[in-house]
């Protein structure tokens, strides 16, 4: 038995993991050399905050009824408690009642932490005094432990202090951010609807499952020799063989994106001076395509195409070509009036992807419906769009007013930055709803906020009329009506990415609407994941207004 497995004795003694959705530790310990921190919010018998620190192969763990602060002056009771697998890092669900701990779990915080001093950090928890250095999406800055006692049942009594340093804010209270940073959601929102549970009885591979949501295939990238395949193909292309089938390729080095622009006045963008060729399109696709694919693999798609590249005019393009490969998987629209399309692609696949983008179709849009439920929205959207004078600091503006309604709707969204100008916010819903009630819905909460900053919204429909503001524009709710898909690129200079982001990445200065393109998005990817994806499929009611 290794030392992580010893120490999770304690932790498997107390559960019985054929009912409660925690996990079990089974998987072993994460790779050498992590140094994760989180923090969870727990609502069992009483409220508390769980931290954990990641040393060892285990969480080490104290229970904080009052939970961390960045306020100096505070000194928290912190409660050594047994140490939890590291497959605990991210749950966020229910724990059934009857069960040790029993009630509902959010991933409160989370980061990176470092031991602020030299030696072991575990020796200085023998010792009963840890310094250690957090870096979250919420904590940050120099924390401290120290052992005081133990209590009636045998558990030791810690206080958890933060230094007054850079970081340190007097009066914080970690009350007034309720909010996950994995999903966005609030306890009472995972209590009332559970997304998924962590079966312990399983292979840690198989162990999450889905709750009341849809269930969504997973997709594997190309492999290291099929991409080394792709590089070898000649200029004027060939055949490409991923993941089984056969892929027909053309003109490989043709430019369809010029090399960055450079970026905006104070904010360069990340530009290496290169243009951006089909073959480099093509292996981005076919890379991304694990990110993408959740949001096009059960709905009809339209392309904007730009066969000749994005400085020459594109086109929009939605029926299926008769060249496409038989695999390809279509969709006939039977309620297509005379002249409308009737079939339609549907990409769910790794090898589609790249077709599309052999085909030319740079930059993808899918339905907010899905087949065949078609009038049965799954999005309500909501898309900030800017004027000739408007500003990203006015974009930025207006994205935070709809962060602050939907907070007090208690309604979960996610923005994402367009790659051009603007700002988009995609809000989950259940499907039930139709496409009037949905732009109706998000028509009333972006009058809101246009009331708000009235200097800086038009409400008119066409660009000439609108003196150059930003209109929040809800009609893009209505069937074949769409925004661009996630990681879509867009048709511009640099080959810029639409991206979801987190809504504290609003106050980044260093965000800009194409701040991520094909080259380094991949990267983002790898380091902070999709924030939006959490929210696919999620079953949401949109509260009356």
């Amino acid at each position: 038995m290794t030392d992580a497995q010893e120490r999770l004795a304690t932790y498997r003694a107390k559960r019985d993991f054929a009912v409660t959705a925690e996990p079990s530790g089974v998987a072993g310990p994460a790779p050498a050399g992590s140094s994760r921190f989180v923090v969870q919010r727990h609502r069992a018998r009483r409220l508390h905050y769980d931290l954990r620190l990641e040393m060892a192969g285990v969480l080490v763990s104290w229970a904080v009824p009052r939970g961390p602060t960045l306020d100096p002056k505070a000194r928290q009771l912190a409660v050594h408690v047994e140490d939890h697998p590291v497959e605990y890092f991210d749950f966020e669900g229910v724990i059934p009642k009857g069960e040790y701990g029993g009630g509902d779990v959010i991933v409160w915080d989370w980061g990176t932490w470092s031991h602020a001093k030299p030696g072991d950090p575990l020796k200085a928890i023998e010792k009963g005094d840890l310094h250690f250095d957090l870096q979250g999406q919420k904590l940050a800055g120099r924390f401290v432990l120290v052992r005081r006692d133990r209590d009636s049942s045998g558990k030791e009594q810690w206080l958890l202090l933060h230094k007054n340093d850079d970081s340190a804010v007097p009066g914080w209270d970690p009350e007034d951010h309720p909010r996950s940073v994995k999903t966005g959601l609030t306890n009472d929102q995972v209590a009332a609807a559970p997304e998924a549970l962590w079966r312990s009885d399983l292979p840690a591979a198989e162990a999450s499952i889905a709750i009341g949501g849809t269930t969504r295939p997973a997709w594997e990238p190309p492999s290291e020799e099929e991409l080394a395949a792709l590089d070898g193909l000649g200029g004027k292309g060939g055949l490409w063989h991923l993941q089984g089938r056969e892929l027909k390729l053309t003109n490989l080095d043709k430019v369809l994106f010029p090399a960055g622009a450079g970026g905006r006045p104070g904010r360069p963008a990340q530009v290496d001076g290169r243009p951006v060729t089909k073959r480099e399109v093509i292996r981005y696709y076919a890379c991304v395509a694990p990110w993408m694919l959740p949001y096009l693999y059960d709905r009809p798609l339209n392309l904007n195409r730009f066969p000749n590249g994005v400085d020459k005019p594109g086109f929009w393009h939605k029926e299926v070509p008769s060249h496409a490969p038989d695999w390809l998987q279509q969709w006939h629209n039977v309620e297509a009036d005379p002249g409308e399309t009737t079939c339609y692609a549907v990409v769910d696949s790794v090898p589609a992807l790249a077709w599309m983008a052999n085909y030319g179709g740079l930059e993808l849009h899918a339905w907010t419906s899905r087949i065949p439920e078609v009038h049965q929205p799954t999005w309500a959207l909501i898309d900030i769009d800017p004027g000739t004078t408007t500003s990203f600091d006015d974009i930025l503006v207006l994205a935070r007013l709809y962060r602050t309604a939907l907070e007090h709707l208690g309604v979960v969204g996610m923005p994402k930055v367009t790659g051009k100008r603007g700002v988009q916010i995609w809000v989950p819903i259940e499907p039930r709803y139709s496409f009037a009630d949905t732009r109706g819905w998000v028509e009333k909460v972006s009058r809101a906020v246009g009331h708000t900053v009235p200097e800086l919204v038009s409400w008119e429909w066409h660009k000439t009329r609108r003196e150059g503001l930003a209109r929040l524009d809800y009609t893009q709710n209505a069937i074949n009506k769409t925004l661009v898909a996630p990681f879509s690129p867009r048709p511009a200079a640099g080959a810029p990415v639409s991206v979801p982001i987190r809504w504290d990445e609003l106050d980044d200065p260093d965000l800009r609407p194409d701040r991520w393109t094909i080259r380094t998005v991949l990267d983002r990817l790898a380091g902070a994941g999709d924030p939006l994806a959490p929210l696919i499929g999620r079953h949401q009611a949109l509260p009356k207004l």
